[in-house]
Order: C-alpha cells, then sequence, then structure tokens
C-alpha cells in the first residue's frame, strides 16, 4: 500500500470517528437534557407523597383516638365498675412495660460497668427485686392462659381472684390498702410461734447470760412491749451459730419466719433454708444501700414501702412513726455480719410485734 492510499484510509477513518464520537455526544446531550427537563418538571413527588403519608398516618391516629375516647366514655356510662376495672388494667400495663425498660437499663449498667447486685444504689436494688418477684407471681397466670381460648377463663379468674393473681400494678389503691391489710394479718399469726420457738431455743443455749438476755428479749415481746435496739443487739451472738444461725436453726422455726418475708413454708427442709439465707441476705444487702443513700432522702411512698417490707404496716401509721421506726430496723441492721442475718430476719418480730398499726 502507497503513502498517499494509507493516508487516505487514515483520514476516511478518522472522519468516521469524528461522526460517531458527534453523534454519541449530540445523544449524550440530547439525554442529559430530556433527564434534567423530567427532573425539573417533577421536583416535588418524592416530598408529596412523603408529606401525604404523614397526613393519612394523623388521621388514621386521630380517628383511632376519638373511637377510643368514645368507647371510654360509653364504659364509664353504661359500666361503671367494669371501666375501673378498665383503667386500672390500661394503667397497669402502662407501668409494667416502665418497669421492664428500667430493668433492662439496670441489667445493662450491671454489664457494662461489671457491677455486682451489692454494688447498685438502694434504688436499683429495690426495683429489681420488685421486678422477681412480680414475675414469678406471674408465671402461674401466663401458664394457664396458654391453650386455646383459655384466655378467657384468665380474665374471669383475675376478676374474682386479683389479690392471689395479679400483681400489684393491676390493683386499684383500694384493693392495695386491702390487700397489704390481708398479707399483714396472715404472716402477724406466726408472731407468736416464732417467740414460743426462741423460747423453747433458750434452754439449750450453754452461755447462762446469753440464755436469760434471750428469755428477757422474749418475755418482754410477749408482755406487749417494744425492746430497745440495744437489747436485741446483746443476743447476736446467739444468731451465728447453734442453735439459731441461718443453717443451725431447727426446720419447725424456719417455717415459722417463712411467712414473714412471704415466702411459703411448705417446702423442705434444705429448700426452706436456701430461700430464707437467700432473702435475708437481699434484705441485708438493700439495708446497707439503703444507709448509702441515706433514709431522709426517700419520698413518703417508698418509706411506707421500706417498713412494709421489714415487718410493719405502715398504712395504719403516721409517716413520721413510720420514719422512726426504719431508722430503729437500720440501727440492728447496720450493726450485724453477713453470718449474723438470722437475727434480722427475728428482728421482724421483735420490731414490729407490737408497734402501733401492726394488725
Amino acid at each position: 500500500m502507497t503513502v498517499s492510499n494509507m493516508a487516505l484510509c487514515c483520514s476516511s477513518l478518522l472522519g468516521h470517528l469524528s461522526l460517531t464520537r458527534l453523534s454519541v455526544l449530540r445523544t449524550n446531550t440530547i439525554t442529559n437534557s430530556l433527564y434534567s427537563a423530567r427532573v425539573s418538571t417533577c421536583p416535588s413527588r418524592p416530598y408529596t407523597s412523603s408529606k401525604v403519608r404523614r397526613g393519612v398516618g394523623r388521621y388514621v391516629s386521630s380517628r383511632l383516638q376519638w373511637v377510643n375516647n368514645k368507647y371510654e366514655n360509653f364504659l364509664k356510662r353504661r359500666f361503671p365498675r367494669f371501666y375501673q376495672l378498665y383503667r386500672t388494667f390500661f394503667e397497669g400495663f402502662k407501668l409494667l412495660f416502665s418497669d421492664a425498660n428500667e430493668v433492662k437499663r439496670i441489667k445493662l449498667k450491671m454489664h457494662y460497668e461489671r457491677l455486682h447486685y451489692k454494688d447498685l444504689p438502694y434504688r436499683d436494688m429495690e426495683k429489681l427485686r420488685q421486678f422477681r418477684r412480680h414475675v414469678i407471681k406471674a408465671i402461674p397466670l401466663v401458664l394457664i392462659s396458654i391453650p386455646p381460648f383459655a384466655n378467657y377463663l384468665v380474665f374471669v379468674l383475675m376478676y374474682f381472684f386479683p389479690r392471689q393473681l395479679l400483681i400489684p400494678h393491676f390493683w386499684t389503691p383500694k384493693q392495695q390498702a386491702e390487700f397489704w391489710e390481708v398479707y399483714h394479718s396472715l404472716r402477724a399469726r406466726y408472731h407468736w410461734p416464732v417467740l414460743k420457738g426462741l423460747e423453747n431455743t433458750s434452754n439449750r443455749v450453754k452461755d447462762s447470760q446469753q440464755q436469760i438476755h434471750l428469755k428477757d428479749l422474749c418475755a418482754k415481746v410477749l408482755r406487749g412491749e417494744n425492746p430497745r435496739v440495744s437489747e436485741i443487739l446483746a443476743v447476736r451472738g446467739l444468731f451465728s451459730g447453734p442453735p439459731l444461725g441461718m443453717k443451725r436453726m431447727s426446720v419447725e422455726q424456719m417455717r415459722h419466719i417463712s411467712p414473714l418475708l412471704f415466702l411459703t413454708p411448705r417446702l423442705p427442709g434444705f429448700l426452706i433454708s436456701h430461700r430464707l439465707n437467700s432473702h435475708a441476705l437481699e434484705l441485708i444487702q438493700l439495708d446497707r444501700a439503703l444507709v448509702r443513700l441515706g433514709p431522709h432522702q426517700l419520698n413518703d411512698t417508698e418509706v411506707r414501702q421500706a417498713c412494709y417490707l421489714r415487718g410493719i404496716n405502715s398504712n395504719g401509721l403516721e409517716i413520721n412513726q413510720c420514719r422512726e421506726w426504719l431508722s430503729q430496723w437500720l440501727q440492728v441492721s447496720s450493726s450485724l455480719k453477713d453470718s449474723e442475718v438470722s437475727l434480722l430476719l427475728h428482728s421482724i418480730v421483735f420490731l414490729s410485734a407490737n408497734y402501733p398499726g401492726r394488725h
């Protein structure tokens, strides 16, 4: 091929490439122009769709709220007792959900900060203790509701047996006061058996001085008098080993003490011993956390709950009486070691048996 022919071929090739590039550029320009025009003519469609969806959501929500209000007003007018039950359950579920979130927060805090139960602040410890007991109480009701159509039976049982089946979240204020009275009267029945058991056990005490102190303490309470803190602490040595230590007590005495903590006595002896020891250690750790916080930091409701847990019916007392009693309890508790927690359990009787508002 001659040079002229090669130049001609290259010229025609370059011309073809130029035309091809020009056509591609023109096509891209036209495409971009059409796309720009399409975007410029429809800039607000996604924004408008989201506004419409939000508007529809608000409308549906408002209509549901309106229907719910109409339904509640109907119940309130026609079925006032059922309306009260409905509101109690509704608020109860809200409180239960709130408590569950709070417990989750505490558990995460314990995990990430590597905290033990005894290291927690008082209110966190109390929240975990209450929530665990509420969950345990709710388990039988959940099991009953598992079979098909059993939920109707559950509602009937909850209506007729609220104290036995429902946790306090679902009690009305009137029911709470009434049920506290019932539970306290049930545990107060065991004050006398606990004291008589101590009197009988005192005969096995080898230290004559300690034996006299224990008999005098029991006699004083049985006469209807309130013992001093110093009189209770004077016998502390008998409650760390035989015959009244946590693992040295008779099974009969443990069965009398269990109801003081709202525990069933109808279990084998080794299980009762384990549960009593666990609850006693939990209680003394709770007391230590309360001392760190300062009892004066508790509001009136928290003070009444703390006193009720430790043995007195605080509903029948003035708030100043509750604070005074709680102070005495903490004087005893803060003086005890873990090995002496048996005395703390017996102090439920020593300090509350003759205190005003006990029945």
